[in-house]
């Protein structure tokens, strides 16, 4: 199983691409992640990355490339996996294919979870997420609330809501998506890649969907 989950931002893709790995025995590997395990440890592709992001600048595509490549580069590189968070565009994706391919990992499938905007600015203005490195767990006030308010039930740290969580934020952060991440669409459905499963409802019910849609 290697796949790629897409969809626009607050679309429960890191939340349901974790359980899932934990589940079928395959590695997350979020963009985030990696960015900030890079620049704390000071790689190549970290050292560069912390230059843009000191600077108040997007990561360019080049390096997140090589964010990727560092990832897969090591002895331990995962046979199973999900992508979450990348690729984000179309140089992207091609970037990822030659990254796969010189390990002979090509991806299985790339499943898009479909949302509307609107379900979208909803969802993420009420989305806490519990900020400590490795749990990264997400909840909402209303569809997922935390057993105990305030308090991730993984690791018990106190939740945080994120600056670029804010509506006006997230209608931005939508007009990014669909501008730059749709156009992978027809690319990866060329290759015969693309699952579509409605994202909307319960957690378990977009759970189950993708599960049929992604089978083993």
């Amino acid at each position: 199983m290697r796949l790629v989950f897409l969809g626009p931002p607050g679309c429960g893709k890191g939340t349901q691409a974790k359980v899932l790995c934990q589940k079928l025995g395959a590695e997350h590997i979020g963009t985030g992640d990696l960015l900030r395990e890079a620049m704390r440890t000071g790689t190549p592709a970290g050292r560069e990355a912390a230059f843009h992001v000191d600077q108040g600048h997007l990561v360019p595509d080049h390096v997140v490339n090589d964010l990727i490549a560092e990832r897969f580069a090591r002895d331990d590189r995962p046979k199973r996996f999900i992508l979450d968070g990348y690729p984000r565009t179309l140089p992207q994706a091609k970037a990822c294919d030659t990254i796969l391919s010189s390990y002979q990992l090509p991806l299985d499938g790339v499943v898009l979870i479909h949302v509307p905007d609107r379900e979208i600015v909803r969802r993420v203005s009420g989305r806490w997420s519990c900020p400590k490195p490795g749990c990264k767990a997400t909840y909402h006030v209303i569809s997922n609330p935390p057993k105990r308010k305030g308090l991730c039930d993984d690791c018990g740290t106190p939740l945080v809501q994120r600056s670029d969580d804010a509506p006006e934020t997230v209608e931005a952060r939508l007009v990014v998506y669909h501008r730059d991440t749709e156009p992978l669409l027809p690319y990866y459905r060329a290759k015969g890649l693309v699952r579509e499963v409605d994202g909307t409802g319960e957690i378990t019910r977009v759970r189950g969907l993708l599960e049929a849609a992604i089978g083993d």
